[in-house]
């Protein structure tokens, strides 16, 4: 019996190895994502004390002229702005690259911390994940669209 104790106070301290978390980067990070008829504008803001604040407004199905389009992201910028002040932090399991819902599999938002960027991974309905490059910022834009 105790060769079978010992084993699994081996594969135990294993497992908690494996499971172990990493202190996610603090920092500040925005971009967007503007193809097809999807439009998105995102944030995200990771604290010293590891909490992880993330929006990511989105627009679906867009039809329209390129000033339909601007109109749109418009929006989108103001609304991320305005409501940057109400968004709550999220809780995310981090391997030291990934981000992912705790206990999920599916990746939410990837580390680069070569390039300093995070990629979200945006899901829409029945879509495949829209990848959204965000890049480090000081302090947040008022309009994170490329001029």
């Amino acid at each position: 019996m105790r060769p079978v104790a010992a084993l699994f106070i081996v594969l135990a301290g294993l497992l908690a190895a494996g499971c172990s978390s990493h202190a996610p980067p603090p920092g500040r990070w925005e971009g967007t994502y503007d193809q097809g008829d999807v439009i998105i504008a995102a944030r995200m803001e990771i604290t010293a004390k590891g909490e992880v604040y993330v929006s990511a407004p989105d627009a679906e199905n867009i039809q329209g002229d390129a000033s339909a389009r601007a109109a749109i992201r418009k929006n989108l910028a103001a609304g991320l702005a305005s409501g940057w002040g109400d968004v709550q932090p999220r809780k995310f399991d981090f391997d030291g690259k990934t981000f992912r819902k705790p206990g999920g599999v599916a990746p939410q938002i990837q580390w680069d911390p070569s390039a300093s960027t995070m990629t979200m991974q945006v899901y829409l309905g029945m879509r495949n994940a829209i990848p959204v490059t965000l890049h480090a910022v000081k302090d947040f834009s008022d309009d994170p669209f490329p001029g």
